[in-house]
């Protein structure tokens, strides 16, 4: 069921508030190009700025405006395990098909307080949990020792976004849990990487505003069109590297606004691009064919 490119899907705002009517071209812009899954209330969705009760209405929109065409994985994730728990809870009430559950922030928990933190979530809501392991954001790593550890206790726990960069570490986790456990790419710079050792697809930035090229790495790559899935690697890479010159999301919601299918907007403090970031974002853009 959960396969392929799977978009981070941003958070639009208008002076302050969500802007639904934005969120809701968005998700069309997605699937009809092709985008095999929906992830609201990332990290780049701006989750952390987002409160208890926007949280829960971006995850019952995107739900209902999707209406079942392709997954929904909802953000579930919190440093707070029973807030996590009280989230991925309503996640499942309100209809979406997983949770994506981020390791804890700024807590530093052990390898035995993560696995617990987890252990919580799966056995108190009934839903399937993705994992996010993403030490850049969090400083711990989720090792694959506990991944496995979790998949093997949890059935519910299916699959992990792996965004701790490393190559070495994701063949690790294919080869302690098995084919039959969903390993996701969780840096766009890695998706065909990882593809070609067992990756079932990406959790990816890029498709918000290049959905139809990210999802064809996928496509060609399942229909042994290696080639093809390649030279669209390289043919992102571009965008893939001006999409993170600043911390992620304020590229690609700067880059949204240059295409007008967002207001370029931001809550603190996450702030306006670095004016010649911006240009230099605006120009990789242009280059692509996104904006004239």
């Amino acid at each position: 069921m959960i396969h392929g490119s799977i978009v981070a899907i941003v958070t639009p705002f208008k002076n302050g508030k969500i802007d639904e009517d934005a969120l809701r071209k968005l998700i069309e812009f997605q699937i009809e190009n092709g985008t095999h899954g929906i992830v609201p209330c990332g990290t780049t969705g701006e989750s952390p700025t987002l409160s208890h009760e926007e949280h829960e209405y971006v995850i019952e929109l995107t739900v209902e405006a999707v209406n079942k065409r392709v997954p929904v994985i909802a953000g579930t994730g919190s440093n707070s395990t029973k807030e996590a728990i009280r989230l991925t809870r309503f996640a499942k009430e309100i209809g979406a098909d997983a949770a994506l559950v981020v390791v804890p922030y700024y807590n530093k928990p052990t390898q035995e307080g993560l696995y617990l933190h987890f252990k919580q979530i799966a056995s108190q809501v009934d839903i399937p949990i993705i994992l996010y392991n993403i030490p850049g954001r969090s400083v711990v790593n989720l090792d694959p020792e506990t991944i496995a550890r979790l998949a093997s206790d949890f059935k519910n726990i299916i699959g992990v976004k792996e965004a701790a960069g490393s190559i070495p570490q994701a063949s690790k986790i294919f080869q302690l849990c098995g084919e039959d456990f969903l390993v996701l790419s969780g840096e766009d710079a890695l998706n065909y990487p990882l593809l070609s050792i067992g990756a079932q697809g990406f959790i990816t930035v890029t498709a918000n505003i290049a959905p139809k090229d990210v999802s064809d790495i996928y496509n060609h790559f399942v229909n042994g069109e290696y080639g093809q899935a390649r030279d669209l690697h390289y043919k992102l890479l571009p965008l893939n590297e001006a999409l993170f010159i600043e911390t992620n999301p304020i590229p690609i919601k700067a880059a949204l606004g240059m295409m007008n299918k967002i207001k370029y907007e931001y809550r603190l403090p996450l702030s306006e691009m670095a004016q010649s970031h911006y240009e230099e974002l605006e120009s990789v853009l242009r280059d692509y064919g996104l904006i004239s």
